[in-house]
This record gives structure tokens, sequence and C-alpha cells, in this order.
């Protein structure tokens, strides 16, 4: 005789500051998963896809200090702390060269003094730097923070690193449900993209990495 299919629980689970802090890894050491089977996540986009490659990301603020003094005056009292995060930024730039395929590092200098006059004795820069996978994203922290310590010692400066949140994992497929996902999808009317490029191409990041 056949049996009655089983009852199933559906909830929908608000999870908010994805971009900024990562909510959902939050939640995820609050417990707000236990006693699920299957997690699924809703992401706006262009294009509807069943999955798409979200790497691993780990975000940085680099800060510099250094000394000021006057420029013209006496330029041989400070210490240029803008020359440090320039120092930095370049040695991410040549380190380029030497990056796996699936490495991101992108960044910017966010503050580099007051005046032309004065030298700065504080400057700042912001990165993030992703990967196919934590394994990897830990090997180019690696490199790019020798980048930031190294800028530092040529000048003279103090740098102070410092993470705001979690770092991401990347996300790792489930292809059978990505599958009944998608049959269901087309049944419903959905069209799912067939570029190659977006679906093979590394996407963004988010933190359903961590759940996954």
């Amino acid at each position: 005789s056949l049996q009655a299919p089983r009852a199933v629980k559906v909830t929908v689970l608000g999870t908010p500051a994805e971009e900024e802090g990562g909510g959902k890894i939050d939640l995820l050491q609050a417990g707000a998963f236990q006693g699920m089977d299957a997690v699924f996540m809703a992401h706006p986009g262009q294009e509807d896809a069943a999955y798409l490659p979200d790497v691993a990301v780990h975000d940085v603020t680099v800060k510099y200090y250094g000394k000021s003094s006057h420029a013209a005056a006496y330029p041989w009292e400070g210490v240029n702390a803008l020359d440090a995060a320039i120092l930095a930024y370049n040695g991410v730039s040549v380190l380029r060269q030497q990056m796996k395929p699936t490495w991101r590092v992108h960044g910017m200098i966010k503050n580099g003094g007051i005046k032309p006059n004065i030298i700065p004795s504080c400057a700042g820069l912001g990165f993030y730097l992703r990967a196919s996978s934590r394994k990897d994203l830990l090997v180019l922290q690696e490199k790019v923070y020798a980048c930031f310590k190294s800028a530092a010692d040529a000048t003279g400066c103090q740098v102070d690193l410092s993470s705001v949140g979690h770092d991401y994992d990347n996300v790792l497929p489930n292809k059978t449900l990505a599958r009944v996902y998608q049959e269901n999808g087309n049944r419903l009317g959905m069209q799912f993209t067939t570029n190659k490029m977006v679906l093979n191409s590394l996407s963004g990041s988010t933190d359903f990495g961590n759940v996954s």
C-alpha cells in the first residue's frame, strides 16, 4: 500500500545585512537553520539562473599612520602616510601578474591628507579580496597583506589592518536541487538563462555561502 506523503514545513526567513555584516552568518550561529533539510536563497538579478558561482570574500580596511610636517619647510621631519598607501596600492597592482584567474582584488584609497603643503599623517585604503574557495582566499590574503605591511616598512609608517563583519564562504552547489528548481520554474513559465558566460563566470559574493 502507498504511504501518505510526509508533511513538509516550509519556513520563509528574512535575512538582512547581506552586503554589510553577513546577517545569515549571525543567524546560522544563532541556530536559525537547525532542523532544516534544504535551504534556498532568492536573490534579485538581471536573469534567472538556478545557480551562479558566488565566491569567497574578505574585506579589509588598511590605515597608515605617519607624522605630519610642513612639506616645504621641514619635509624631512615628516613620515608620509599617503606614500605608504600609494605604495601598497601599487604593490597589489604588481602582484596581479602572479594572481590566479579565479582571484579578484579591488580597492580604493579612502583618504590621503588635508592640504598639499602638509605631509599626511594618516591615510587609508579599503579592499575586497575574492577567491573561488576559502582555502584559496587565505593564500591570496597572505600575499596581499604582505603588500600592505611592506609599504609600512618602506615608509616608516605604522599600519593597522581590520575587517568589519564576517568572511563569506563560496557557495557550494547542489545540482539536484538546482535541477528540480529549474524544472519547476520552467513549468511556471520562468525563462532561465543559457548564457555560458553568465553561468560559468565568477559572480559576486554572499553570506549564503556560509549557510551552504
